[in-house]
């Protein structure tokens, strides 16, 4: 069939809306018209090369739709089921996926390779095979993918929303829970307040952590952070590590999440000062694929038993974490249309991009007709 995708075609370009050429499914896979997807920075890491990727290819790794089609041996959905489309897929079956662990599934290592599991191209373009983005390929309204990476959800629910739970908010909630355990009365620093951190945030609230202190130079998410769940806000470290001290005494905090646009190497010592004995650090954004060091001091590491750990998909497991999510929303207990800010059509999405980067957005989302 052919269709509309925002396509990457190089280094530092500008995501190209163009016509596509797109293949049905083949074995295991499901060709799913998309409702919505998130702009998500992870997408911007691959314009400037953080996250490396063969080009071309059609972005966008956050989406939610209805199921159009399906391939050989697919039965875990059928046409018409809504679903969203975890960055992630879990085939439930690998070492990681059984110990309960299906953010490392080892399907996960096709994600940013370009085809799909079987090596093959799904869309092409200028006589070219296009890969995909974590094998999704999210910027176009259609899209194949394979079923490890579907979670059948409601049909009520509203899938523009639901489009960020594939990525984001999973994320971000995860990374409080799970990565960084937060405990009932915990004192926990937010470090990035975009559309990872704003659900740090929540989960750090849904864990019942006492003080959240949401960290961002963007004064457009200090202003709504405290609608999410943040008790205090600061505009950098210096000015939370002083709010923080007074909150806790000297104690300083227990978690300090990452969640800024680049984790740079300075960074990583800049949370660890935010956190106090037996404090933990956790690193869910993305750094430098080049970058081998960071700033720590290993001295008051030791002495302090403090930890730095890293987080992907906030250490959730799809299958699960996505469906509590959303029941989550529809308790009234976690915000999702509260985080977008603005939508676009797909052949706005450099305009959506550039109000990411300028801060004048929580969450940008293409929604398709």
């Amino acid at each position: 069939m052919r269709t509309q995708a925002a396509v990457l075609w190089g280094l530092k370009e500008r995501w190209s809306v163009e016509e596509v050429e797109l293949d049905g499914p083949q074995a295991g896979e499901v060709l799913v018209k998309l409702a919505a997807s998130g702009l998500c920075h992870s997408d911007e890491h691959l314009r400037t090369g953080d996250i490396p990727i063969p080009f071309p290819v059609v972005g966008g790794h956050e989406g939610a739709g209805v199921v159009e089609a399906v391939g050989p041996g697919v039965t875990a959905v059928v046409p018409g089921d809504h679903v969203v489309l975890a960055f992630i897929p879990a085939c439930g079956t690998c070492r990681y996926c059984s110990e309960g662990h299906s953010n490392l599934c080892d399907l996960g290592a096709g994600i940013i390779l370009g085809p799909q599991l079987d090596g093959t191209y799904r869309f092409h373009a200028r006589g070219e095979e296009v890969g995909q983005m974590c094998l999704l390929g999210t910027f176009s309204p259609y899209t194949v993918v394979p079923v490890a990476s579907v979670v059948k959800i409601d049909p009520d629910l509203p899938l523009v929303s639901a489009a960020l739970v594939g990525c984001g908010v999973t994320t971000g909630v995860g990374s409080a829970l799970h990565s960084a355990e937060v405990q009932a009365g915990d004192t926990v620093v937010v470090m990035g307040v975009g559309g990872i951190g704003i659900n740090a945030v929540q989960g750090a609230r849904l864990a019942g952590a006492r003080n959240v202190v949401a960290v961002d130079p963007v004064a457009l998410k200090r202003e709504r952070a405290p609608e999410f769940g943040a008790t205090h806000v600061a505009a950098d470290v210096d000015e939370a590590w002083g709010i923080v001290s007074e909150l806790t005494r000297g104690q300083l905090a227990d978690k300090a999440i990452v969640t800024t646009d680049v984790a740079e190497g300075a960074y990583v010592g800049q949370a660890l000062s935010l956190v106090g004995k037996r404090g933990r650090v956790v690193i869910t954004a993305i750094g430098h694929p080049d970058e081998t060091t960071a700033s720590m001091s290993v001295f008051e590491m030791t002495l302090y038993e403090k930890e730095v750990r890293g987080a992907l998909f906030g250490s959730s497991n799809p299958r699960v974490d996505i469906v509590r999510i959303v029941d989550g929303y529809r308790r009234g207990d976690l915000k999702l249309d509260e985080l977008i800010t603005s939508t676009y059509r797909l052949d706005q999405i450099n305009e959506g991009y550039d109000d990411m980067l300028q801060g004048r957005n929580l969450r940008g989302v293409v929604v398709y007709d």
